[in-house]
C-alpha cells in the first residue's frame, strides 16, 4: 500500500491511496490516518468503494502536489553517523549508542517543493531512509518496535553546516524551516519482508553523490525506534531519519556544497524519488511564490 498526503483546492491537504492515480481518502493527512484505529480498514474500504463508482475523482499522478509525507508530526527523530562503512572509512569506531538529534514538524518539505534557505553558505545533501511510526511505543523491544513500523518513505537531511558547526551541538544547522523533503509516499511496511534493506542515493544535477543500503545501518529501523522510545513515547505519525551513508559534500576534498539553482535528487528503490530546486536567494522571493 502506498499513501500520500497532496495539496488541493489552492493549498489544503488531503490523504490519498496509489491507486491508478491517487484516490483521496477520509483524513487530512497521513499522519492523521494512521493515527486512527483499523486505518488499514478504512483505506480498504476506501478503494472497495472505490470499483462500485463510489468516492470523489482520482488525482492524476502527473498533476499531484506533494505535501510532506507526514506533514504534522509530533516528533522527527534523526540519527547520525548511522552507516557502518561510513564510520570504518572515516578511521572512526562503530558508536554503542545512536547519535540523535531532533526536528520540528515545520522543517519538513514536499517531495518536489523549492528548498529555500536564508543565511547559509554551506548548504550540504544528506539522504536517508525514513521510518513512520504506526503505533505507540514505549520502552519497546525490537520485536515491538518492527511491528509498530507503519512504513518506510525517502528524506533529506538538508544541513546548513556553517550553522551546525557552530557549536557542539548539531541542531541549529538541521533545523531550517521546510528544509527537509520527505515523501512523496509512504510504503507500508507489509509492502516488504521482515526486516527490509533498502538502496539509498544521492544525486546533485544528476550526478551521483552518494549511495548506501540500509543493511549496513549500526542501529537498523527497529533497533533505532527501540532505543527512543527508551526515554520518549514515540507515536503514530512520528518520524525517525535513520541516517545518511557516505558522499556528503562536507566530506568532499575540497568540500563541496549545494549552489543556487542547483537540482537535489533523492532516491530509494522500491519507494521512491525526491527532486528539490534549491534556492539560495529566498530574500528576495515573494512569499506567495514559496513551493511554487
Amino acid at each position: 500500500m502506498k499513501l500520500a498526503t497532496l495539496r488541493i483546492d489552492g493549498g489544503t491537504v488531503a490523504a490519498a491511496a496509489v491507486e491508478g492515480g491517487f484516490a483521496p481518502l477520509p483524513a487530512t493527512d497521513v499522519g492523521e490516518l494512521i493515527a486512527q484505529d483499523g486505518w488499514r480498514e478504512i483505506v480498504a474500504a476506501t478503494l472497495a468503494g472505490r470499483t462500485e463508482g463510489a468516492g470523489p475523482a482520482l488525482i492524476d499522478e502527473a498533476t499531484a502536489d506533494f505535501a510532506p509525507v507526514v506533514p504534522r508530526p509530533a516528533k522527527v527523530v534523526c540519527c547520525g553517523l548511522n552507516y557502518s562503512d561510513h564510520i570504518l572509512e572515516m578511521g572512526r569506531e562503530l558508536p554503542a549508542h545512536p547519535t540523535l538529534f531532533a526536528k520540528f514538524a515545520d522543517t519538513l518539505a514536499g517531495a518536489q517543493d523549492r528548498i529555500d534557505v536564508v543565511g547559509s553558505e554551506r548548504v550540504d545533501w544528506e539522504a536517508e531512509l525514513a521510518v513512520v511510526v504506526g503505533a505507540e511505543l514505549r520502552n519497546a523491544s525490537e520485536q515491538e518496535a518492527a511491528r509498530a513500523i507503519a512504513g518506510y518513505t525517502v528524506a533529506n537531511d538538508v544541513s546548513m553546516r556553517d550553522w551546525q558547526h557552530r557549536t557542539l551541538q548539531w541542531f541549529q544547522g538541521k533545523a531550517f524551516d521546510a528544509s527537509t523533503p520527505i515523501g512523496p509516499v509512504l510504503v507500508t511496511a507489509d509492502e516488504f519482508g521482515a526486516a527490509p534493506t533498502f538502496r539509498v542515493r544521492g544525486y546533485v544535477n544528476g550526478q551521483l553523490v552518494q549511495e548506501g543500503d540500509t543493511a549496513t545501518l549500526v542501529f537498523g529501523p527497529a533497533r533505532l525506534l527501540a532505543y527512543v522510545s527508551g526515554f520518549t513515547t514515540l507515536r503514530p505519525g512520528d518520524v525517525v531519519l535513520t541516517g545518511t551513508p557516505g558522499g556528503v559534500g562536507a566530506g568532499m576534498k575540497p568540500p563541496r556544497y549545494l549552489a543556487d539553482g542547483d537540482a537535489l535528487a533523492t532516491e530509494i528503490d522500491g519507494i521512491g524519488r525526491l527532486e528539490n530546486i534549491i534556492n539560495l536567494n529566498s530574500a528576495s522571493v515573494p512569499a506567495a511564490a514559496v513551493h511554487a
